[in-house]
């Protein structure tokens, strides 16, 4: 995934006199009625924008504030409307997708069972007709969308759409008339300027010293209010960028453009000023350098994020970690959330020395509709609350600024592939292994491109001899326990001497349909080792050294041995 390309860091505009908040909200006021002319024009002309016509868009607020803060006003205009005509866009994608839903649930029986695929038909006929009903609304709704679209309309409110419905709804809302048109006002205000860069400071409208001075320079209607030269307005407040501030200074020194917005929050009754400026890209670094210490894979789900640290080869290192969040509350709230999990996962990553970090590439745009997943309104709510695209957005800034690359991979089947494969073997007595743990492993591997499933178990009978060990284990308490084991030539440890030609004795099996047999073997005609004399006195067994096929304590041609001696009747 590729890393930002610009950076906005925000501070608080503090000791502002009673002055500087009435010239801010006339300054504001006066751009914003300009803005909102040139929106209504913008839209007029639908399709038919061209160079020629943005030109003469510009000339008109050009003559009532200055040619700057015109080329910022149409550019925040055709920014909106480009906006919008997104926002319209997938819009009809929604609504085409709902229609092409509820049609094909309509055409099965009633009754009938879905698929993994596609669901299944409607439960009972009344709900197959009010579904009738409304797909001829959707359908209305899709035809008008389409046709604004083809006609290049868009509908678009300075100040929020919601803060205009609000009005009708002030006692939900907690608010009071007063209050609500306070709101509405500074919405639509307009206190933003482009930076230059060459330019002094980086801007020529709003200008920002190095020590914090704030300078406006004033529309041609409020130049008598100027106390500056050039008409000009210094603010009494100053700011201090605690976030960024150095490279905030560094641009500033050097000249380099610098965009700057003033915002009044009316519910706090504080002034904010954003610097915004644009930084080069990032150099891709490729696949396989990112991945030489590992790769952290990590599981997206609704209260937390599920990680796992993956070796070079594939194999899950140490434990796995959980990183939660709380999505309630005001949307500053849920920011504060997510970016509070993307650190702790940043640091941990950083104190394991990985470089690269594993994560899906989720998108729930059309999964979050009605007609798809039916009356699984509890799904519908746990898909729409997680924040993919803002997560996505905030973990690739924050992991560029950590030197972190970012893997975007695909999402199916990770979570059952993982349990299916990872979720058992990974789980003991001490730790619990859950699947979301277990499709971070599979999120990993496949980053790294390993596939999902563990390598196949060998049989019990390869894993060891005859499903055993293949030497007696020593006791704690032997002595040389510690040391190389004894070479034994034999079957036992696979090795023969070169010289030993021979056939080596049999020994018969200790249990024959559950009775046991005489302890007995049978002599060859080969001599034996010095290895199996020792073995022989060990077990009490008497040895001699015999000639071919004679016994060497009464001579005969065939002897038999047991524990006791020689079992011949020439003995």
């Amino acid at each position: 995934m590729t890393g930002p390309s610009g950076v906005a860091v925000r501070d608080r505009l503090r000791d502002l006199s009673s002055e500087d908040e009435q010239v801010l909200r006339l300054v504001g006021a006066h751009l914003g009625s300009l803005a909102s002319r040139d929106l209504k024009a913008r839209c007029m002309a639908g399709l038919g924008h061209s160079a020629e016509s943005w030109a003469a868009r510009k000339r008109g607020p050009t003559a009532e504030s200055s040619s700057r803060w015109a080329g910022s006003i149409t550019k925040a205009t055709h920014d909106q409307w480009a906006l919008a005509r997104r926002g319209q866009a997938a819009h009809i994608h929604n609504l085409a997708a709902g229609v092409a839903a509820i049609r094909h649930r309509l055409s099965l029986p009633v009754g009938a069972k879905g698929t993994k695929r596609a669901p299944g038909g409607y439960r009972s006929r009344q709900e197959w007709h009010s579904k009738t009903r409304h797909l001829r609304v959707l359908e209305d709704r899709l035809g008008k969308v389409r046709a604004d679209r083809e006609a290049g309309r868009v509908r678009v409110v300075r100040g929020g759409r919601r803060l205009a419905r609000t009005r009708h709804h002030l006692a939900e809302a907690g608010l009071t008339a007063a209050e609500w048109r306070r709101r509405w006002e500074a919405g639509r205000w307009f206190l933003q300027a482009d930076g230059e860069s060459g330019k002094r400071f980086g801007n020529e409208t709003i200008r920002i010293t190095p020590d914090g001075e704030v300078s406006i320079k004033l529309p041609v209607p409020l130049v008598s209010l100027a106390n500056a030269a050039h008409g000009r307005y210094v603010l009494a407040g100053r700011v201090r960028f605690s976030h960024r501030g150095a490279e905030w200074a560094d641009q500033v020194a050097a000249n380099r453009a610098v965009a700057y917005r003033i915002h009044n929050d009316t519910g706090r009754g504080r002034w904010y000023l954003t610097a915004s400026w644009q930084i080069p890209p990032s150099r891709t670094v490729p696949l396989q350098a990112a991945l030489t210490d590992g790769v952290i894979g990590v599981d997206t789900n609704a209260d937390h994020l599920a990680a796992w640290r993956l070796d070079a080869h594939g194999k899950p290192c140490g434990e796995p970690r959980r990183f939660p969040y709380t999505l309630t509350g005001p949307a500053g709230h849920r920011d504060a959330q997510v970016r509070h999990a993307l650190t702790r996962l940043l640091h941990w990553a950083t104190s394991c020395g990985v470089t690269a970090i594993a994560i899906e590439d989720l998108d729930f745009q059309t999964e979050k509709t009605r007609e798809k997943h039916g009356r699984r309104r509890w799904f519908r709510q746990l898909i729409s609350g997680m924040p993919t695209g803002k997560l996505r957005a905030r973990l690739t800034s924050m992991a560029d600024a950590a030197g972190i690359t970012i893997i975007a991979v695909d999402p199916a089947y990770t979570s059952k592939w993982g349990a299916q494969h990872w979720q058992k073997p990974l789980t003991s007595t001490t730790r619990k292994t859950s699947r979301h743990d277990a499709a971070s492993i599979a999120i990993g591997r496949r980053a790294q491109g390993h596939p999902i499933r563990r390598r196949t178990t060998p049989p019990r009978t390869h894993q060891s001899d005859g499903c055993g060990h293949r030497t007696v284990q020593a006791d704690s308490g032997a002595l040389g326990r510690e040391g190389p084991r004894p070479c034994i030539p034999g079957p036992r440890t696979r090795c023969v001497p070169p010289d030993a030609a021979r056939t080596r004795a049999t020994r018969p099996p200790n249990t024959v349909r559950g009775v046991r047999s005489d302890q007995e073997w049978v002599q060859d005609s080969l001599l034996r080792t010095d290895q199996e004399r020792y073995v022989a006195s060990r077990k009490g067994a008497p040895w001699r050294t015999a000639r071919d096929g004679q016994c060497a304590t009464c001579g005969a041609a065939t002897a038999r041995w047991s524990s006791s001696g020689c079992t011949s009747t020439a003995r």
